[in-house]
């Protein structure tokens, strides 16, 4: 008969032989992308993950005077998941502090469209949000694309801010408001502040969405120097001329600078806003 002592020695093990198999498989793919932008020619075949002849040039050549405006996509995708980034923030944090803090009409039935709209995939509305550009002018317009992805973040984002909210307490609200305080203030001053964590998880999903968006952006833009990184990294890969894996491995690398740079700044608010509203939203 087993001790206890053996069945928590039993539990460990199979923990950390998951955890490790988990981490292995999520860096088994990253590895083998570092190892193929560094690789020369344009064929991702190699015998192993860690190249005999490592070179930089695919670097050089994307960032340096390329044939493509790598520089031109990366600055076009930053900006627009900068502009996705403040847009949603402002709109999902009125919006989650009205259907926190407020009782009206419809309250209820719009948090379940908002719960319905979210369950509906972006792609299914192509056509009507295609229509929709072309009717306002905005085809090949990142203004298209900013105010598509600003508008399909509210939804789940504004569920994730009020579940958070709910978890304030009230009486602030009704001791600022006995100080005469009003309701924009309340809101600028004092909820919002004490809700940096979960902005932190707004903002990381608004920034990192439109970076790997590939459909929406090809069916908006069109010219090649209004393109995003992934419609501008697809062309990498589907050149009839000649395909250029390992100069696409080394641009997706690249894009990870940013999204890694944002989550190391919000890291801390971005975890106890992940935890705080999973737990008491």
């Amino acid at each position: 008969m087993m001790t206890v002592y053996t069945k928590r020695r039993i539990r460990l093990f199979v923990t950390y032989s998951i955890l490790v198999s988990v981490v292995l498989v999520i860096a088994y793919p990253l590895v083998w992308t570092i190892g193929a932008s560094f690789n020369p020619g344009n064929s991702l075949m190699s015998t192993s993950m860690i190249p005999e002849n490592p070179t930089l040039a695919h670097y050089i050549h994307l960032l340096g005077e390329g044939s493509h405006p790598y520089v031109q996509w990366y600055l076009n995708s930053l900006k627009i998941s900068l502009l996705t980034m403040g847009i949603t923030l402002v709109l999902v944090s009125f919006s989650g502090y009205a259907f926190s803090r407020f009782r009206f009409k419809g309250r209820k039935n719009g948090l379940m469209l908002f719960l319905l709209l979210q369950m509906i995939p972006q792609f299914s509305a192509l056509i009507a949000i295609f229509v929709l550009a072309q009717m306002l002018g905005l085809i090949n317009s990142h203004w298209a694309l900013v105010l598509i992805y600003a508008g399909g973040q509210i939804p789940m984002n504004t569920f994730l801010l009020k579940g958070y909210l709910d978890s304030i307490p009230r009486d602030l609200d009704e001791s600022a408001r006995m100080d005469g305080a009003s309701h924009f203030r309340i809101y600028g001053q004092i909820i919002m502040p004490l809700a940096k964590p979960i902005l932190a998880v707004v903002a990381i999903n608004s920034f990192t969405g439109p970076l790997g968006d590939f459909i929406l952006a090809s069916v908006i833009v069109r010219s090649p120097e209004m393109y995003t990184l992934p419609i501008g990294l697809y062309n990498l890969v589907s050149n009839p001329m000649g395909a250029s894996y390992t100069m696409f491995a080394a641009g997706a690398l690249l894009i990870s600078i940013p999204v890694a740079l944002m989550f190391l700044l919000l890291q801390k608010q971005f975890v106890s806003g992940l935890t705080q509203g999973g737990v008491k939203g």
